[in-house]
């Protein structure tokens, strides 16, 4: 059976939330397990990866950025403030670049906002040498502690769905 880590960047949970759900819709077809960006392993021997982490200040969370969450009411550790997902990325060991991967993110959901850090991260993925396999996704919050706007658990399982479809194709 394929195996899928799903490696995520959380502040205020609602990342981790799409996290779950986008590893609901993966176990369909595959074993998967949720893992904490601070605890994730650098070469991981899985067959998917996917990264998720929350959009701040225009792209992939910075030490700074993740300072300012905790003055907004964000709970973090003082190794969840040291590493996130842009920090994770550097360190991903060269041998895991043949595993599939997919990026995915939570933003403000509002017109003019610019900015992804499931972009920035894929950006930085494929300019190594990173197997991306769809395009990155982002889902939406009401405000930046959150919560999800409604519906988007339900995008997230079915976004996890067509990743494990992917996946397969992918391996055929």
């Amino acid at each position: 059976m394929s195996r899928a880590a799903v490696v995520v960047e959380s502040m205020f949970g609602n990342t981790r939330q799409v996290a779950e759900a986008i590893a609901e819709g993966l176990a369909e077809v595959m074993e998967v397990q949720v893992v904490d960006v601070t605890a994730a392993p650098v070469a991981p021997s899985v067959d998917l990866l996917v990264l998720g982490g929350p959009t701040h200040a225009f792209g992939m969370s910075r030490r700074s950025s993740r300072a300012d969450a905790v003055r907004r009411g964000a709970v973090a550790t003082d190794e969840s403030l040291r590493r996130g997902l842009r920090e994770y990325i550097s360190d991903l060991h060269h041998a895991s670049y043949p595993v599939l991967m997919a990026t995915f993110d939570t933003r403000v959901h509002r017109a003019g906002v610019p900015g992804s850090a499931a972009k920035a991260a894929r950006r930085r993925l494929v300019r190594v040498g990173a197997r991306v396999v769809l395009p990155p996704e982002s889902f939406y919050v009401s405000d930046v502690s959150g919560p999800l706007l409604p519906g988007e658990l339900d995008r997230a399982r079915q976004w996890g769905t067509r990743l494990a479809g992917s996946l397969r194709a992918t391996a055929r």
